[in-house]
């Protein structure tokens, strides 16, 4: 049985969604007053996953150099950095609305990356 159901096309949409979410994630949950890594993490994570996914070999990528497997490789590194960010920081006796959302987007983006394929349906060239 295959678990890795979700194409390339859906991780990429999802990256660019997911990016963007991170970069505003501090102003979206309302802790951008607390300034520090609990607002640079998501912010500068963000800004990273929109980049690399650029260069993603996938539907979604503009400059196609990295491969799929690389760039879940990333993903599961930063998703892991930012789970674990407010233990790593500090930040995890803030209130619930600073430190939960680096949890739970961290551990959802590995989930993704799990059931994710790691070959576009078609060549993707460029």
């Amino acid at each position: 049985m295959n678990y890795k159901f979700i194409p390339t096309k859906v991780h990429g949409a999802l990256d660019y969604i997911v990016a963007i979410a991170l970069l505003f994630a501090p102003m979206i949950f309302g802790f951008s007053q607390v300034g520090g890594a609990a607002v640079i993490i998501p912010i500068v994570l963000g800004i990273g996953l929109f980049l690399y996914s650029l260069f993603t070999k996938y539907e979604w990528g503009a400059i196609r150099v990295l491969g799929m497997p690389y760039h879940l490789i990333f993903d599961v590194l930063a998703s892991l950095f930012l789970a674990a960010s407010p233990f790593i920081f500090g930040f995890y006796t803030e209130a619930l609305n600073v430190w939960l959302p680096h949890v739970v987007v961290g551990l959802t983006v590995i989930l993704v990356v799990i059931f994710s394929k790691t070959q576009p349906g078609e060549t993707v060239e460029r």
